[in-house]
């Protein structure tokens, strides 16, 4: 498929999913991010926390509640309160008591693809890693990968002024609406969109967000950090260090015969090379085109984080977290960089 027919493609799915009244979310990307981040720390959280008070059981005379039915409950929370109030005000909310509730339910799936209902089956880890995953591709897919039509940027304003007519905006609220507008253009109803927004009064008192506050200051510790210009190199070299490690340390259990299946650590070998060799792509690209050699870094962290990380978590399990946490942390270096670099590239290109 040549890349004409591929954006073909993705304007026609776009354009069925506009007329069965499905305008994606302008804001979905953090919301979804919020849920799976939630799902994740959960599981790593509730798994520590048993692990230290030697998983007691809550129950007592042959019953046991366990956990997997906490995140049902939690789940049908957020379930509710997105169902029952129009506007985007509770979606952080609904976003973050869902991932913990679906966090506390697939912490459990060990017992539930086995005949004993074994909680520790060994492979647990990489099913929920890869779950996680798996579940970030399609966010990703879908709103990451097509531009947002002019009609969906109208719906995101017109979504914003759901919350604005009963509420009044907040000044944060106004700019996100009008710059919204604003990339609708001249699409039908922006018009009579812009003169909604204006009507609406001022208003401060805002619902808090306590996702947003702790992304935006992640977002300023990174900027602040790359400032520094030795810091993402040395994210690099800790991304490989760390690929090295890890592999060795998974091919040395597996050679001592821990059990790990041959086509697992294989699989490590090789995704765990791909990284360090899409690393060296980008040290040799940086030299003439820096913009471009980060790219090939934040590649690199993402097939760590995509592939290399799932059969690591599948040979040892929760041992692997550490790795995940470094990848994550490289990650957010890797792209805070390439943004301050895009920026400046696109600042310079402009004052030309």
């Amino acid at each position: 498929m040549t890349p004409r027919q591929a954006d073909a493609g993705a304007r026609r799915t776009t354009h069925v999913l506009l007329r069965l009244g499905l305008p994606r979310d302008p804001r979905a990307p953090r919301h979804l991010g919020t849920f799976l981040v939630a799902t994740a720390a959960t599981v790593l959280v509730t798994r520590a926390l048993l692990a230290a008070t030697g998983y007691p059981q809550l129950g007592g005379d042959g019953l046991h509640i366990a956990h997997v039915l906490w995140g049902g409950l939690l789940m049908a929370v957020a379930f509710l309160l997105l169902l029952s109030f129009a506007g985007p005000t509770l979606r952080p909310l609904g976003a973050l008591v869902g991932g913990i509730g679906f966090g506390l339910f697939v912490d459990e799936v060990g017992k539930f693809v086995t005949s004993d209902n074994d909680y520790f089956y060994e492979p647990t880890a990489a099913i929920i890693y890869a779950t996680v995953v798996g579940l970030g591709v399609v966010a990703d897919t879908l709103h990451g990968r097509r531009p947002r039509d002019p009609r969906e940027a109208l719906a995101g304003a017109v979504d914003e002024a759901v919350a604005g007519v009963v509420g009044g905006f907040t000044p944060a609220a106004r700019h996100r609406a009008e710059a919204r507008v604003a990339d609708a253009g001249d699409t039908p109803g922006a018009r009579e969109t812009r003169a909604l927004l204006r009507s609406i009064a001022e208003d401060h008192a805002e619902l808090p967000d306590p996702v947003d506050a702790l992304a935006s200051g992640v977002v300023r510790v990174l900027h602040t950090l790359v400032r520094a210009r030795f810091v993402p190199w040395l994210a690099v070299a800790v991304l490989v260090g760390t690929s090295a490690i890890t592999v060795t340390a998974a091919v040395a259990g597996w050679w001592e015969g821990d059990g790990s299946p041959g086509w697992v650590v294989a699989g490590a070998l090789v995704a765990g090379a791909a990284s360090v060799v899409l690393c060296g792509v980008g040290l040799a690209r940086v030299r003439h085109d820096v913009v471009e050699g980060y790219r090939w870094f934040r590649r690199a962290v993402l097939v760590s984080l995509l592939v290399t990380q799932f059969f690591l978590f599948r040979i040892s399990q929760w041992d692997a977290s550490w790795g995940l946490l470094v990848d994550l942390l490289v990650l957010g270096v890797v792209s805070a960089e390439l943004e301050v670099l895009r920026r400046r590239r696109e600042e310079h290109g402009a004052a030309a």
